[in-house]
């Protein structure tokens, strides 16, 4: 994952979380680098950019479980639920595991490469998709899975990236803003998708989605530009950061992240069905997967503010917990339509705090030097979890029933609850090695 600052600025590996993560340590202002604008035009036309892109990339990631039910019960009728799920888990897989890759590019050559052949990848994936045959799984694994999977990478961390150029003490509410295109795109393209099939079949209704993304990101690629010059060279030392996890508060954050991301994009995958088989009517369910992404849209932007404000963990760990609590008390009782329909709202509430909050902590308690290595590593970790997570999710519904679909149910509740507890504890760390290293200063 790149790297948001392009200096070589050092700051302690701990930072004391409680305190805003808006607070660096002092800047000399001579450096024209440093002297981040924290808003204006040109900063701002780089954020709708950024937002366009997430948009039309994990936007359509997120419409997945569309994709999905019409492969159960249409394109491919002969594979499983796991096999079918895993086509999805593979681009989230490539989305955050070739984080490391691309940062290094991108730390090399910005953004005029990559986000140009993202998008071409991206859209020319979707034709693909648009033109496979029946039981033939190989062709979407390749299109949907693989090029798919590249191609919105390629875009996503170089327009995650970017913000940094232009926000530091905003950076949280800015990188809120730029995520909450995922949610609004995922919004519209399951509406669109469900709406466009049953009129002029898949194969146009997917067409019609890639050229909405190729609209999209070609205005996306003329709105963001860097501030900040680049190295011009691709050095491979660093790829992958092993040394944070000898500090204890970065190892839990790693493990807390793979329990949370294991288990975080069942919702996304299982709801629908989940309510096809509790006899919700198909004109609530299909709409299931918009109203998560709807509720996740204040969620990826309010949490930004507050953290910039109060510091992350204390807006990250207490929506986390709360996801994991309504897995528990709403998903698992609801056998009606208001019940599904309460879960999806709270549900995508309390989870896109995480998303856009994940990598700002990270930051706070990485060398700045070395952040962008530290958090693609993060990302690694979290990569194996989503290719495993909803695949493992559809072992437990190889028959539907009551009892499987109860104990899918459970399995993510209890994972997502860990994982948001190893968040606070690696928060408490944080602060007990700031206090000890403050205490000997004073000594010394």
């Amino acid at each position: 994952m790149p790297s948001l600052d392009h200096d070589s600025e050092k700051r302690d590996a701990f930072v004391l979380d409680s305190q805003p993560v808006s607070e660096h340590p002092t800047i000399e202002p001579s450096s024209p680098e440093l002297d981040f604008p924290e808003g204006g035009l040109e900063a701002w036309t780089v954020v709708a950019g950024s937002f366009l892109a997430f948009f039309a990339t994990f936007g359509v990631s997120n419409a997945y479980g569309v994709f999905q039910d019409y492969y159960q019960t249409t394109l491919l009728t002969d594979s499983s639920d796991s096999t079918i799920s895993l086509i999805g888990a593979i681009q989230l897989f490539l989305l955050y595991g070739a984080g490391s890759v691309i940062g290094k590019l991108y730390d090399a050559y910005g953004t005029r490469v990559l986000l140009p052949l993202g998008t071409f990848c991206t859209v020319f994936s979707l034709m693909m998709v648009s033109l496979v045959q029946p039981n033939q799984p190989y062709q979407l694994f390749l299109a949907q899975g693989i090029l798919f999977g590249i191609g919105i990478s390629l875009i996503f961390n170089p327009s995650l990236a970017i913000v940094g150029h232009w926000f530091k003490r905003k950076r949280g509410y800015a990188i809120g803003v730029v995520a909450s295109g995922s949610s609004f795109g995922g919004v519209v393209f399951p509406i669109m998708l469900q709406r466009l099939i049953p009129r002029i079949g898949f194969p146009w209704a997917v067409r019609a989605v890639a050229f909405t993304c190729l609209g999209l990101l070609t205005i996306s690629c003329i709105l963001i530009k860097p501030r900040l010059p680049f190295t011009g060279k691709v050095h491979l030392t660093g790829l992958i950061d092993l040394d944070g996890f000898k500090q204890w508060n970065y190892l839990l954050v790693a493990i807390g992240s793979f329990l949370i991301f294991y288990s975080m994009f069942i919702p996304y995958f299982y709801l629908q069905p989940y309510a096809d088989f509790e006899g919700v009517s198909n004109n609530i369910s299909i709409y299931l997967l918009a109203l998560i992404n709807a509720a996740g849209i204040p969620s990826r932007i309010v949490p930004g503010i507050l953290a910039d404000r109060w510091g992350c963990l204390t807006v990250l760990v207490p929506s986390t917990l709360l996801a994991g609590i309504f897995v528990l008390a709403l998903w698992l009782p609801a056998r009606d339509t208001g019940g599904v329909i309460a879960f999806a709202l709270m549900y995508g509430l309390f989870t896109g705090a995480f998303v856009s909050l994940l990598p700002t902590y990270v930051y706070s308690i990485s060398p700045m030097n070395k952040s962008g290595a530290r958090l693609g590593s993060v990302y690694l970790v979290v990569s194996v979890a989503v290719l495993v997570g909803t695949p493992t999710a559809g072992g437990f519904v190889k028959v539907e029933s009551q009892a499987s679909y109860r104990n899918l149910i459970v399995f993510t509740g209890v994972l997502v609850l860990a994982g948001a507890a190893l968040l606070g504890a690696s928060g408490f760390l944080s602060r007990l090695f700031t206090r000890r290293r403050a205490q000997e200063d004073v000594k010394a």
